[in-house]
């Protein structure tokens, strides 16, 4: 499943401005059973997908915090119009961060290295998009 970005979708975020804000929307399916690895300090401890996310939350947002970013829009899933309909999210937000430099700082961050173990334990599959602000109004287009 898509849980962490392929070395190529790196490459190609990393490759677009990295000045302008950043905007990831991010859609997160978690397991039922939280599934650490090998070594890790809590491998082989009962823990669910919903209580290690938790986790990650919890340590990861003082450093989003810390590179200036913050929670944009969160929403509850509630149904598949157009599209898959066996992609069902169980987190839905939009993280905003004042530059691309600013959600790099975050990944490469120490204690935000600590953190992401809780998301890959907790993470059965995932979507995160970036996108860049524009003018919101009354029409599409």
């Amino acid at each position: 499943m898509n849980i962490d970005p392929t070395r190529a979708q790196f490459d190609l975020f990393k490759g677009l401005d990295r000045d302008e804000p950043c905007e990831m929307l991010n859609l997160v399916r978690l397991r039922e059973v939280a599934s650490y690895p090998d070594g890790h300090a809590l491998f082989g401890q009962t823990m669910s997908g919903a209580e290690a996310y938790a986790r990650y939350g919890a340590e990861s947002g003082p450093v989003l915090a810390r590179v200036g970013g913050s929670i944009l829009w969160r929403g509850t899933f509630r149904g598949t119009l157009i599209g898959p309909s066996d992609e069902v999210w169980d987190h839905m937000f939009i993280a905003r961060y004042p530059s691309a430099h600013a959600f790099l700082a975050m990944v490469k961050d120490a204690e935000y290295a600590k953190a992401v173990v809780h998301r890959q334990a907790a993470v059965a599959d995932s979507r995160l998009i970036r996108t860049a602000p524009s003018e919101a109004g009354e029409i599409f287009g």
